[in-house]
């Protein structure tokens, strides 16, 4: 089992891919859009080719269930992201001199980042969910998902600042310093760690193709449901995701300033939601990991409705807690799902732990494109038949029912184990 000091370690894989893809959505975005003068649609597609390419979670979860080297993919995979993103800022350099050429390269690139993301992520977490003790699962995935938070956060304030003044030139050593530091940084976190853990018993998994360990991992239950609820509970956590801070623009008439401030406030109740579970349900004992995504999910739905009331009766004073007590919750419901993942990876047939975090990857992915580019469209269709405040109202109104659908499946989905006291969790167990 994973001691403390090897969760942390694990930690540092996911602050790299976390510090990789923010340079991707954050930083090369705003270039292609602002310095570059590109359609804002151009980007968006590309992120969404990068998330449409991450269906083949699955896949590189079988292979890291029977290929018996989880570590090998983890590696593999970061070198790839960490390519991808360095051959996309290229690309950016490349649109002044020709448009066909950085889209060509843009388009490699991307497709890059969707399988490092997909290869090392995927394993990452089966060999978090089949080495972490029970008892450390919830503490596990709060540890992780805060690590990945804080190389996105670091990154993109480090990365703006050190840009400025912006060269191509500059561009490119920044993103070659951070891609090739988070290799080297992965490589040496995650060595040793897997060939300390217990090996699992050989079975016939060689024997069986992809496809049929997929059918056999789908025709689980609970592996099914899991996945249709972690499809719900991501398309509605996305839907807001490009239109909160245009709403508080063109409701409140916030300024960019402001509106980046809600977006930074909202991310720091996701920090806050994320640090209380992780204490509450592991170090106090404090409810079970079913009970906190059910209550997540419909506390999300309640914020959710106390941000649509704030914009139809014009009361701004209530937006940024509302704000606030989204991203809270958000952070909640996400962080308590991630250790369920964990010990519902492990049920089922053995060996098929990679298999199932692929599909439940899989599923979040495509929800997270999905949901996003939803949002966006109900929102313009909302705005062409009635004011802002009703149209983005009523994108909310639907974000909230499609939370209390999920925490419905939650609650039918995910066993109520209580998590272990602190006492128990003994360092180097």
């Amino acid at each position: 089992m994973l001691s403390w000091v090897s969760i942390l370690r694990l930690g540092l894989v996911q602050l790299c891919l976390g510090a990789i893809v923010v340079l991707t959505t954050s930083t090369l975005n705003r270039l292609m859009v602002v310095e570059m003068a590109l359609p804002a649609l151009l980007p968006g597609l590309l992120v969404g080719l990068h998330y449409g390419i991450q269906i083949t979670r699955p896949n590189w979860g079988f292979l890291s269930d029977t290929g018996g080297n989880r570590t090998r993919f983890i590696v593999l995979g970061m070198a790839a992201l960490g390519l991808g993103a360095f051959l996309a800022a290229v690309a950016v350099t490349l649109f002044a001199a020709s448009f066909a050429a950085g889209l060509a390269l843009s388009v490699l690139a991307y497709a890059l980042i969707g399988i490092g993301v997909g290869a090392s992520g995927t394993s990452l977490l089966a060999l978090l969910a089949t080495a972490t003790h029970p008892r450390r699962r919830a503490a596990a995935a709060t540890i992780t998902w805060l690590m990945m938070i804080f190389g996105i956060a670091v990154t993109a304030t480090v990365v703006g600042k050190a840009l400025n003044p912006y060269s191509p030139e500059l561009l490119l050593q920044l993103v070659a310093i951070v891609c090739g530091g988070a290799v080297v940084l992965t490589m040496l976190a995650i060595a040793g760690i897997e060939a300390r853990c217990p090996k699992p018993v050989p079975d016939d998994s060689h024997a069986m193709g992809f496809f049929a360990g997929l059918a056999e991992v789908w025709r689980e239950d609970k592996a099914r449901d899991f996945t249709i609820f972690i499809f719900l509970s991501m398309v509605a956590y996305f839907i807001q995701e490009l239109i909160l801070e245009p709403y508080a623009g063109l409701v409140f008439a916030y300024t960019p300033g402001q509106s980046t401030t809600l977006s930074g406030a909202q991310n720091g109740g996701v920090f806050c939601g994320m640090l209380l579970v992780g204490i509450a349900a592991t170090g106090l004992r404090f409810g079970s990991l079913r009970s906190w995504v059910v209550a997540g999910c419909l506390g999300s739905a309640v914020a959710l409705l106390v941000v649509t009331t704030a914009g139809m009766l014009q009361i701004e004073a209530a937006l940024s807690p509302a704000v606030v007590m989204l991203g809270l919750f958000n952070g909640m419901f996400a962080v308590a799902a991630i250790g369920s993942m964990m010990a519902l990876a492990g049920e089922g047939r053995g060996a098929r732990e990679g298999t199932r975090m692929g599909l439940w990857g899989a599923s979040q992915a495509i929800a997270a494109g999905f949901g996003g580019l939803l949002g966006a469209v109900m929102v313009d269709i909302g705005r062409l038949l009635t004011d802002s405040a009703a149209a983005f109202g009523a994108v909310f109104v639907i974000e909230a029912g499609l939370f209390v659908l999920a925490a419905g499946m939650a609650a039918r989905t995910i066993d109520p184990v209580r998590s272990a006291p602190a006492a128990a969790l003994i360092p180097g167990e």
